[in-house]
């Protein structure tokens, strides 16, 4: 029972754990790990990964996508968006996507994370922050992945890249553009 408190004494509020870090405080980490998720010290979100959640006047506080993530790849280096980014644009696109997109250096396929399905693309680039020129390229690389009207949706999309900075958008298209999209923009 002391090994456990010793453990506990080492967790901090509104973080996340990989099993392996916390294996450094404890010689029976399974054990502590089961003890811990059962009395509800601690919540299993994912593979490894361990959060203690603060608690609000609403209850406890799932732990934020990006620290979530962060966590999971052990790197920074990802962007967080979702298909929902793709109506800002003003293409008519309306519908609600529950699934948000990870573009990643490291890992690929769809993983639950707490209670949110995340889909962990592997590429070999991707923007800090999504542009407006990367969202319209975004867009067409996974336009078959959309539950809209796709002819419509490419056709509004190759209008609005006319009007777009032309120098940011073959930026964004030699990029992060798949060959076809390249091939689709390089006609505008």
């Amino acid at each position: 029972m002391a090994k456990l408190e010793e453990l506990k004494s080492h967790l901090r509020k509104g973080s996340i754990y990989k099993r392996d870090e916390l294996q450094k405080w404890s010689k029976s980490i399974d054990r502590h790990l089961s003890e811990l998720t059962g009395e509800g010290t601690l919540k299993k979100v994912g593979p490894g990964l361990y959060h203690f959640p603060k608690k609000n006047a609403f209850g406890f506080e799932p732990p934020a996508d990006e620290l979530l993530i962060r966590k999971f790849l052990d790197d920074s280096s990802f962007l967080l968006t979702s298909f929902n980014s793709f109506n800002a644009l003003g293409l008519g696109t309306t519908q609600m996507y529950n699934k948000q997109i990870v573009y990643n250096h490291l890992r690929s396929g769809d993983i639950r994370l707490g209670n949110k399905l995340f889909s962990f693309r592997k590429r070999s680039a991707f923007p800090d922050k999504p542009t407006k020129e990367f969202l319209v390229v975004d867009l067409i690389n996974n336009l078959e992945s959309l539950a809209e009207d796709q002819p419509k949706v490419l056709e509004k999309a190759l209008k609005k890249a006319t009007s777009m900075d032309q120098r940011s958008l073959e930026y964004a298209g030699e990029k992060y553009g798949t060959p076809r999209t390249r091939r689709l923009l390089a006609t505008l």
